[in-house]
Protein backbone atom coordinates (compact mmCIF):
# COMPACT_ATOMS: atom_id res chain seq x y z
CA UNK A 1 0.00 0.00 0.00
CA UNK A 2 1.11 3.10 -1.07
CA UNK A 3 1.73 6.20 1.85
CA UNK A 4 -0.86 8.28 0.24
CA UNK A 5 -3.42 5.08 0.66
CA UNK A 6 -2.17 4.78 3.84
CA UNK A 7 -2.79 8.12 4.83
CA UNK A 8 -6.26 7.82 3.32
CA UNK A 9 -6.87 4.75 5.42
CA UNK A 10 -6.12 6.22 8.52
CA UNK A 11 -8.33 9.66 7.98
CA UNK A 12 -11.26 7.34 6.98
CA UNK A 13 -10.80 5.04 9.94
CA UNK A 14 -11.04 8.37 12.14
CA UNK A 15 -14.08 9.43 10.30
CA UNK A 16 -15.86 6.00 11.11
CA UNK A 17 -14.67 5.69 14.75
CA UNK A 18 -12.22 8.63 16.20
CA UNK A 19 -8.92 8.83 17.24
CA UNK A 20 -9.40 6.11 20.11
CA UNK A 21 -10.71 3.49 17.59
CA UNK A 22 -7.33 4.38 15.05
CA UNK A 23 -5.20 4.33 18.25
CA UNK A 24 -6.71 0.83 19.30
CA UNK A 25 -6.70 -0.82 15.38
CA UNK A 26 -2.99 0.23 14.99
CA UNK A 27 -1.49 -0.84 18.38
CA UNK A 28 0.45 -4.27 18.83
CA UNK A 29 -1.97 -6.74 19.18
CA UNK A 30 -2.45 -8.39 22.76
CA UNK A 31 -1.56 -12.33 21.94
CA UNK A 32 -4.35 -14.65 22.27
CA UNK A 33 -4.30 -16.55 25.87
CA UNK A 34 -1.06 -14.86 27.16
CA UNK A 35 -0.91 -13.58 30.43
CA UNK A 36 0.74 -10.00 30.36
CA UNK A 37 4.10 -9.45 31.35
CA UNK A 38 4.99 -6.40 33.50
CA UNK A 39 7.76 -4.35 34.02
CA UNK A 40 8.46 -1.12 36.86
CA UNK A 41 11.13 1.13 36.03
CA UNK A 42 11.77 2.85 39.90
CA UNK A 43 14.21 5.55 39.83
CA UNK A 44 16.10 6.80 42.85
CA UNK A 45 15.34 10.03 44.89
CA UNK A 46 14.44 11.43 41.38
CA UNK A 47 12.29 15.06 41.34
CA UNK A 48 8.81 15.75 39.90
CA UNK A 49 10.31 17.98 37.53
CA UNK A 50 13.38 15.85 36.19
CA UNK A 51 12.08 14.78 33.05
CA UNK A 52 11.45 16.73 29.72
CA UNK A 53 7.83 15.90 29.64
CA UNK A 54 7.24 16.80 33.27
CA UNK A 55 8.61 20.05 32.29
CA UNK A 56 12.44 20.72 32.80
CA UNK A 57 13.93 22.66 30.21
CA UNK A 58 16.89 21.68 29.75
CA UNK A 59 17.11 17.31 30.55
CA UNK A 60 16.54 15.30 27.40
CA UNK A 61 14.30 12.35 28.30
CA UNK A 62 12.99 10.94 24.48
CA UNK A 63 12.07 7.98 25.12
CA UNK A 64 10.41 8.45 28.71
CA UNK A 65 8.69 11.49 26.75
CA UNK A 66 7.84 9.20 23.93
CA UNK A 67 5.93 6.41 26.62
CA UNK A 68 4.70 9.61 28.03
CA UNK A 69 2.78 10.21 24.74
CA UNK A 70 1.87 6.53 23.66
CA UNK A 71 0.15 5.98 27.49
CA UNK A 72 -0.36 7.95 30.18
CA UNK A 73 1.24 10.83 32.57
CA UNK A 74 0.12 10.52 36.19
CA UNK A 75 0.26 14.63 37.75
CA UNK A 76 -0.81 13.13 41.39
CA UNK A 77 0.95 10.15 41.82
CA UNK A 78 2.87 9.17 45.79
CA UNK A 79 5.09 7.21 46.61
CA UNK A 80 4.34 4.94 49.63
CA UNK A 81 6.76 7.02 51.49
CA UNK A 82 9.37 9.90 51.28
CA UNK A 83 12.85 7.79 51.79
CA UNK A 84 14.15 4.67 50.26
CA UNK A 85 13.41 1.49 52.03
CA UNK A 86 9.27 1.93 52.69
CA UNK A 87 8.63 3.48 49.66
CA UNK A 88 9.78 -0.04 47.86
CA UNK A 89 7.79 -1.79 51.10
CA UNK A 90 4.83 0.19 49.56
CA UNK A 91 5.29 -0.89 46.02
CA UNK A 92 5.94 -4.32 46.67
CA UNK A 93 3.33 -4.98 49.04
CA UNK A 94 0.44 -2.77 48.23
CA UNK A 95 0.22 -1.67 51.95
CA UNK A 96 1.58 1.12 53.50
CA UNK A 97 4.91 0.49 55.51
CA UNK A 98 3.44 0.83 59.14
CA UNK A 99 0.78 -0.97 58.30
CA UNK A 100 3.71 -3.97 56.64
CA UNK A 101 6.17 -3.43 59.66
CA UNK A 102 9.00 -1.63 58.07
CA UNK A 103 8.20 2.35 58.35
CA UNK A 104 12.01 3.32 58.44
CA UNK A 105 15.18 3.10 56.26
CA UNK A 106 17.82 -0.18 56.72
CA UNK A 107 21.52 0.39 56.91
CA UNK A 108 23.99 -2.03 55.42
CA UNK A 109 24.37 -3.51 58.84
CA UNK A 110 20.56 -3.60 59.79
CA UNK A 111 19.91 -6.98 60.83
CA UNK A 112 16.30 -8.40 59.03
CA UNK A 113 14.50 -6.79 56.93
CA UNK A 114 10.50 -6.62 55.09
CA UNK A 115 8.54 -8.84 57.73
CA UNK A 116 8.73 -12.48 56.26
CA UNK A 117 5.01 -12.70 56.76
CA UNK A 118 4.82 -10.14 53.90
CA UNK A 119 3.11 -10.93 50.56
CA UNK A 120 5.84 -9.33 47.53
CA UNK A 121 4.14 -8.84 44.21
CA UNK A 122 7.13 -11.15 42.91
CA UNK A 123 5.61 -13.89 45.00
CA UNK A 124 1.75 -12.91 43.58
CA UNK A 125 3.20 -13.64 39.80
CA UNK A 126 5.27 -16.54 40.18
CA UNK A 127 2.41 -18.26 42.03
CA UNK A 128 1.11 -17.31 38.30
CA UNK A 129 3.63 -19.30 36.62
CA UNK A 130 5.40 -16.41 35.96
CA UNK A 131 9.44 -15.60 35.42
CA UNK A 132 10.42 -13.17 37.97
CA UNK A 133 13.81 -10.73 38.37
CA UNK A 134 14.95 -8.25 40.08
CA UNK A 135 18.05 -5.79 38.92
CA UNK A 136 18.75 -3.00 41.01
CA UNK A 137 18.86 -1.32 44.61
CA UNK A 138 17.22 -3.98 47.23
CA UNK A 139 16.95 -1.98 50.73
CA UNK A 140 14.74 -4.66 51.92
CA UNK A 141 16.76 -6.78 54.38
CA UNK A 142 19.66 -9.22 53.60
CA UNK A 143 20.93 -10.37 57.07
CA UNK A 144 20.03 -13.50 57.24
CA UNK A 145 19.37 -14.73 53.64
CA UNK A 146 15.58 -15.31 54.47
CA UNK A 147 15.51 -11.44 53.64
CA UNK A 148 17.24 -11.44 50.38
CA UNK A 149 15.17 -11.02 46.99
CA UNK A 150 15.43 -14.63 46.15
CA UNK A 151 13.53 -15.33 48.96
CA UNK A 152 11.10 -12.90 48.49
CA UNK A 153 9.08 -14.13 45.17
CA UNK A 154 12.61 -13.52 42.52
CA UNK A 155 13.55 -16.40 40.80
CA UNK A 156 16.93 -14.29 40.45
CA UNK A 157 18.50 -11.05 41.53
CA UNK A 158 21.18 -8.47 40.64
CA UNK A 159 22.29 -5.29 42.20
CA UNK A 160 22.96 -3.80 44.85
CA UNK A 161 21.13 -4.76 49.06
CA UNK A 162 20.83 -0.81 49.93
CA UNK A 163 21.91 2.20 48.84
CA UNK A 164 24.84 3.22 46.95
CA UNK A 165 25.77 6.01 49.71
CA UNK A 166 26.36 3.57 52.12
CA UNK A 167 30.16 3.17 52.27
CA UNK A 168 32.29 5.10 53.92
CA UNK A 169 32.95 8.55 53.80
CA UNK A 170 29.19 8.99 53.41
CA UNK A 171 28.20 6.34 56.42
CA UNK A 172 30.52 4.79 59.46
CA UNK A 173 30.46 1.31 57.85
CA UNK A 174 33.02 -1.22 57.73
CA UNK A 175 30.71 -3.51 55.41
CA UNK A 176 31.63 -3.42 51.56
CA UNK A 177 29.51 -1.99 48.72
CA UNK A 178 29.84 -5.25 47.00
CA UNK A 179 27.32 -6.13 43.83
CA UNK A 180 25.38 -9.42 44.35
CA UNK A 181 24.34 -12.47 42.19
CA UNK A 182 21.24 -14.26 43.83
CA UNK A 183 22.96 -14.98 47.31
CA UNK A 184 26.44 -14.49 46.73
CA UNK A 185 28.25 -10.90 46.25
CA UNK A 186 30.09 -11.06 42.75
CA UNK A 187 32.07 -7.87 42.67
CA UNK A 188 33.57 -5.47 44.55
CA UNK A 189 31.89 -1.95 43.42
CA UNK A 190 34.02 0.75 43.53
CA UNK A 191 33.31 2.56 40.29
CA UNK A 192 29.82 2.96 39.96
CA UNK A 193 29.20 4.77 36.54
CA UNK A 194 28.28 2.02 34.70
CA UNK A 195 25.62 0.40 37.20
CA UNK A 196 23.27 1.67 34.78
CA UNK A 197 24.36 -0.06 31.79
CA UNK A 198 24.84 -3.03 33.55
CA UNK A 199 21.58 -3.14 34.42
CA UNK A 200 19.69 -2.46 31.61
CA UNK A 201 22.15 -5.27 30.11
CA UNK A 202 21.04 -7.63 31.98
CA UNK A 203 17.40 -6.49 31.62
CA UNK A 204 17.83 -7.33 28.06
CA UNK A 205 18.69 -10.57 28.77
CA UNK A 206 16.39 -11.40 31.44
CA UNK A 207 13.80 -10.22 28.91
CA UNK A 208 15.30 -12.80 25.87
CA UNK A 209 15.53 -15.34 28.13
CA UNK A 210 11.65 -15.99 29.01
CA UNK A 211 11.00 -17.25 25.89
CA UNK A 212 6.96 -17.52 25.72
CA UNK A 213 6.90 -17.52 29.61
CA UNK A 214 5.00 -14.47 31.06
CA UNK A 215 7.38 -12.62 33.25
CA UNK A 216 7.84 -9.83 35.86
CA UNK A 217 11.13 -7.24 35.57
CA UNK A 218 11.19 -5.22 38.86
CA UNK A 219 14.60 -2.58 38.19
CA UNK A 220 15.11 -0.01 40.80
CA UNK A 221 18.20 2.01 39.53
CA UNK A 222 21.22 2.91 42.02
CA UNK A 223 20.47 6.49 40.71
CA UNK A 224 20.60 9.52 40.79
CA UNK A 225 21.27 8.72 44.14
CA UNK A 226 24.37 10.40 45.32
CA UNK A 227 26.88 9.53 44.63
CA UNK A 228 25.70 10.25 41.31
CA UNK A 229 28.00 8.83 38.20
CA UNK A 230 27.98 7.73 34.65
CA UNK A 231 29.99 6.54 32.08
CA UNK A 232 32.26 8.35 29.88
CA UNK A 233 30.13 7.37 26.89
CA UNK A 234 26.79 10.10 28.59
CA UNK A 235 29.08 12.38 30.18
CA UNK A 236 29.23 15.90 29.41
CA UNK A 237 26.03 15.39 27.16
CA UNK A 238 23.34 17.15 28.46
CA UNK A 239 23.25 21.11 29.42
CA UNK A 240 22.25 20.25 32.86
CA UNK A 241 25.42 19.02 34.03
CA UNK A 242 26.08 15.68 35.71
CA UNK A 243 22.96 15.49 37.24
CA UNK A 244 21.67 15.97 33.85
CA UNK A 245 23.96 13.46 31.92
CA UNK A 246 22.69 10.69 35.25
CA UNK A 247 18.88 11.36 33.80
CA UNK A 248 19.36 10.70 30.58
CA UNK A 249 21.33 7.74 30.89
CA UNK A 250 18.26 6.51 33.02
CA UNK A 251 16.11 7.29 29.57
CA UNK A 252 18.60 5.53 27.36
CA UNK A 253 17.68 2.47 29.81
CA UNK A 254 14.09 2.85 29.23
CA UNK A 255 14.55 3.22 25.54
CA UNK A 256 16.61 0.01 25.19
CA UNK A 257 14.51 -1.89 27.29
CA UNK A 258 11.24 -0.27 25.60
CA UNK A 259 13.37 -0.99 21.85
CA UNK A 260 13.86 -4.72 22.86
CA UNK A 261 9.90 -5.08 23.66
CA UNK A 262 9.36 -3.74 20.06
CA UNK A 263 12.05 -5.82 18.35
CA UNK A 264 10.54 -9.35 20.02
CA UNK A 265 6.91 -8.32 19.21
CA UNK A 266 6.15 -8.02 23.18
CA UNK A 267 5.32 -4.27 23.09
CA UNK A 268 1.22 -5.24 23.24
CA UNK A 269 1.87 -7.62 25.84
CA UNK A 270 3.45 -5.71 28.18
CA UNK A 271 3.11 -2.83 30.93
CA UNK A 272 5.64 -0.97 31.55
CA UNK A 273 5.36 1.42 34.97
CA UNK A 274 8.33 3.91 35.28
CA UNK A 275 8.64 6.16 38.94
CA UNK A 276 10.62 7.39 41.18
CA UNK A 277 10.84 6.32 45.01
CA UNK A 278 10.45 9.41 46.25
CA UNK A 279 11.66 13.15 45.65
CA UNK A 280 14.96 14.74 45.78
CA UNK A 281 17.35 15.22 48.40
CA UNK A 282 17.28 19.11 48.15
CA UNK A 283 17.81 18.90 52.26
CA UNK A 284 20.88 16.30 52.25
CA UNK A 285 23.37 16.36 55.32
CA UNK A 286 26.81 17.70 55.01
CA UNK A 287 28.34 13.86 55.49
CA UNK A 288 26.99 13.77 51.51
CA UNK A 289 29.13 17.22 49.84
CA UNK A 290 32.84 14.82 49.87
CA UNK A 291 34.12 13.31 47.40
CA UNK A 292 32.96 15.80 44.40
CA UNK A 293 29.38 15.66 45.25
CA UNK A 294 27.77 19.31 44.74
CA UNK A 295 24.41 20.70 45.90
CA UNK A 296 23.12 20.58 42.44
CA UNK A 297 23.93 17.03 42.29
CA UNK A 298 20.35 16.50 43.67
CA UNK A 299 17.93 17.35 41.13
CA UNK A 300 15.45 20.11 40.14
CA UNK A 301 14.37 22.54 42.79
CA UNK A 302 10.95 24.05 41.49
CA UNK A 303 7.37 23.73 41.79
CA UNK A 304 6.97 21.52 44.62
CA UNK A 305 7.60 22.81 48.39
CA UNK A 306 9.94 19.98 50.34
CA UNK A 307 12.10 17.45 49.68
CA UNK A 308 13.07 13.76 50.14
CA UNK A 309 12.25 12.93 53.65
CA UNK A 310 9.82 15.29 54.36
CA UNK A 311 5.81 15.00 53.50
CA UNK A 312 5.36 18.13 51.74
CA UNK A 313 4.71 17.84 47.82
CA UNK A 314 8.28 17.49 47.09
CA UNK A 315 8.83 14.26 49.41
CA UNK A 316 6.37 12.34 47.84
CA UNK A 317 4.51 13.42 44.78
CA UNK A 318 6.78 11.58 42.23
CA UNK A 319 6.69 11.21 38.25
CA UNK A 320 5.06 8.02 36.89
CA UNK A 321 4.06 7.21 33.42
CA UNK A 322 2.19 4.46 31.97
CA UNK A 323 2.36 2.37 28.79
CA UNK A 324 1.09 -0.60 27.57
CA UNK A 325 -0.07 -0.23 23.55
CA UNK A 326 -3.75 -1.54 23.04
CA UNK A 327 -4.44 -1.48 26.29
CA UNK A 328 -3.60 2.37 27.76
CA UNK A 329 -4.71 4.85 25.43
CA UNK A 330 -2.31 6.93 24.30
CA UNK A 331 -1.60 10.70 25.26
CA UNK A 332 -3.46 10.53 28.34
CA UNK A 333 -2.40 13.00 31.42
CA UNK A 334 -4.19 12.39 34.50
CA UNK A 335 -4.69 14.67 37.86
CA UNK A 336 -6.06 11.67 39.96
CA UNK A 337 -4.80 10.80 43.51
CA UNK A 338 -2.50 7.54 42.60
CA UNK A 339 -0.02 6.00 44.47
CA UNK A 340 2.69 3.36 44.36
CA UNK A 341 0.61 1.26 46.64
CA UNK A 342 -1.81 0.83 43.66
CA UNK A 343 0.58 -1.28 41.81
CA UNK A 344 0.29 -4.38 43.55
CA UNK A 345 -3.60 -4.82 43.10
CA UNK A 346 -3.87 -3.48 39.80
CA UNK A 347 -0.55 -5.77 38.14
CA UNK A 348 -2.69 -8.91 40.63
CA UNK A 349 -5.37 -7.86 38.71
CA UNK A 350 -4.37 -8.17 35.10
CA UNK A 351 -2.46 -11.35 35.73
CA UNK A 352 -5.53 -12.58 37.37
CA UNK A 353 -3.98 -13.36 40.45
CA UNK A 354 -5.86 -13.25 43.74
CA UNK A 355 -4.73 -11.10 46.86
CA UNK A 356 -4.98 -12.87 50.36
CA UNK A 357 -7.87 -12.20 52.04
CA UNK A 358 -6.21 -12.28 55.63
CA UNK A 359 -4.77 -8.94 55.41
CA UNK A 360 -5.31 -5.77 54.74
CA UNK A 361 -4.37 -4.10 51.25
CA UNK A 362 -3.92 0.10 50.99
CA UNK A 363 -3.91 0.51 47.21
CA UNK A 364 -6.58 0.23 44.56
CA UNK A 365 -6.72 -1.13 40.89
CA UNK A 366 -6.15 1.29 38.93
CA UNK A 367 -6.44 -0.75 34.98
CA UNK A 368 -10.13 1.17 34.18
CA UNK A 369 -8.33 4.08 35.21
CA UNK A 370 -5.33 3.16 32.73
CA UNK A 371 -8.14 1.72 30.25
CA UNK A 372 -9.10 5.43 30.41
CA UNK A 373 -13.00 4.56 31.51
CA UNK A 374 -13.26 5.70 35.14
CA UNK A 375 -11.91 7.80 37.48
CA UNK A 376 -8.90 6.57 40.21
CA UNK A 377 -11.36 4.69 42.99
CA UNK A 378 -8.67 6.66 45.41
CA UNK A 379 -9.90 9.79 47.20
CA UNK A 380 -7.44 9.89 50.25
CA UNK A 381 -3.61 9.20 50.78
CA UNK A 382 -1.63 9.44 53.76
CA UNK A 383 1.53 10.62 54.36
CA UNK A 384 4.09 8.66 56.51
CA UNK A 385 7.44 10.03 57.83
CA UNK A 386 8.78 7.18 59.25
CA UNK A 387 6.03 5.86 62.35
CA UNK A 388 4.37 9.16 62.44
CA UNK A 389 1.05 10.10 60.15
CA UNK A 390 1.95 13.40 59.19
CA UNK A 391 -0.37 14.39 56.60
CA UNK A 392 -3.31 12.96 54.80
CA UNK A 393 -4.77 14.20 50.99
CA UNK A 394 -8.56 13.91 50.50
CA UNK A 395 -9.99 14.95 46.83
CA UNK A 396 -8.37 18.83 46.62
CA UNK A 397 -7.33 19.29 50.49
CA UNK A 398 -4.21 18.45 52.05
CA UNK A 399 -4.09 18.56 56.12
CA UNK A 400 -0.99 18.66 57.27
CA UNK A 401 0.40 18.68 61.08
CA UNK A 402 4.07 18.15 61.34
CA UNK A 403 6.81 18.68 64.28
CA UNK A 404 9.20 21.19 62.38
CA UNK A 405 12.88 19.65 62.19
CA UNK A 406 15.81 20.81 63.95
CA UNK A 407 18.83 22.19 61.55
CA UNK A 408 21.70 19.50 61.14
CA UNK A 409 23.42 18.07 64.22
CA UNK A 410 20.30 19.86 66.75
CA UNK A 411 17.95 17.08 68.45
CA UNK A 412 14.68 16.91 69.51
CA UNK A 413 11.72 18.96 67.29
CA UNK A 414 12.08 22.77 66.76
CA UNK A 415 8.92 23.35 67.99
CA UNK A 416 5.04 22.06 68.31
CA UNK A 417 2.98 20.87 65.21
CA UNK A 418 1.35 23.89 62.98
CA UNK A 419 -1.42 22.60 61.42
CA UNK A 420 -1.52 23.50 58.06
CA UNK A 421 -4.20 23.23 55.12
CA UNK A 422 -3.37 23.49 51.52
CA UNK A 423 -5.66 23.24 48.55
CA UNK A 424 -3.63 21.46 45.72
CA UNK A 425 -5.61 22.56 43.11
CA UNK A 426 -4.81 25.65 43.54
CA UNK A 427 -1.80 25.85 45.72
CA UNK A 428 0.36 22.43 44.35
CA UNK A 429 3.78 24.20 45.85
CA UNK A 430 2.08 24.59 49.25
CA UNK A 431 2.73 27.76 49.90
CA UNK A 432 -0.75 29.14 51.59
CA UNK A 433 -1.91 27.92 54.35
CA UNK A 434 -5.70 29.04 54.25
CA UNK A 435 -6.10 26.54 58.15
CA UNK A 436 -7.28 29.35 59.99
CA UNK A 437 -9.71 30.40 56.80
CA UNK A 438 -11.22 26.68 56.58
CA UNK A 439 -10.80 25.41 60.37
CA UNK A 440 -13.93 23.40 60.38
CA UNK A 441 -12.44 21.42 57.27
CA UNK A 442 -8.74 21.08 58.80
CA UNK A 443 -10.09 19.77 61.68
CA UNK A 444 -12.27 17.21 60.51
CA UNK A 445 -9.42 16.31 58.29
CA UNK A 446 -6.55 16.16 61.93
CA UNK A 447 -9.80 13.75 63.32
CA UNK A 448 -9.87 11.38 60.41
CA UNK A 449 -5.51 11.50 60.57
CA UNK A 450 -5.91 10.51 64.44
CA UNK A 451 -8.55 7.96 63.66
CA UNK A 452 -6.17 6.72 60.79
CA UNK A 453 -2.96 6.48 62.87
CA UNK A 454 -4.79 4.35 65.83
CA UNK A 455 -5.66 1.89 63.30
CA UNK A 456 -2.56 1.62 62.29
CA UNK A 457 -0.70 1.82 65.78
CA UNK A 458 1.10 5.05 64.47
CA UNK A 459 2.43 7.82 66.10
CA UNK A 460 0.10 11.46 65.63
CA UNK A 461 1.13 14.89 66.97
CA UNK A 462 -1.92 16.49 68.55
CA UNK A 463 -2.25 20.66 68.03
CA UNK A 464 -2.87 22.70 70.64
CA UNK A 465 -4.80 24.70 67.62
CA UNK A 466 -7.17 22.35 68.00
CA UNK A 467 -11.03 23.14 69.20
Amino acid sequence: MSATHKNMARRRLLQLGGAGTLAALLAPARSAGRLPNFIILFADDMGYGDLGCYGHPTIRTPNLDRAAEEGLRFTSFYAAAPVCTPSRVGLLTGRYPVRAGLPNNLGPDSKGGLPLSEITLAQLLKARGYKTMAIGKWHLGHDPKEYLPTSRGFDSYLGLLYSNDMIPPFVKTTRPLDLYRNEQPVERVTDQSTLTERYTAEALRFIRSAGDSPFFLYLPYAMPHLPISTSERFRSRSRAGLYGDVIETLDWSAGEILRELKDRKLDGDTMVIFASDNGPWHNLPSRMLQNDNEPWHTGTKGLLRGAKGTTYEGGQRVPCIARWPGVIPARQINSDIVSTLDLLPTIAGAAGATLPRDRVYDGFDLLPVLRGTARSPRSVFHYFRGNTLEALREGSWKMRLAQPIQGEGQSGPAGPPRPELFNLDFDPAEQYNVYERHRDLGDLLMNKMRAFAQELKAQFHESKAER
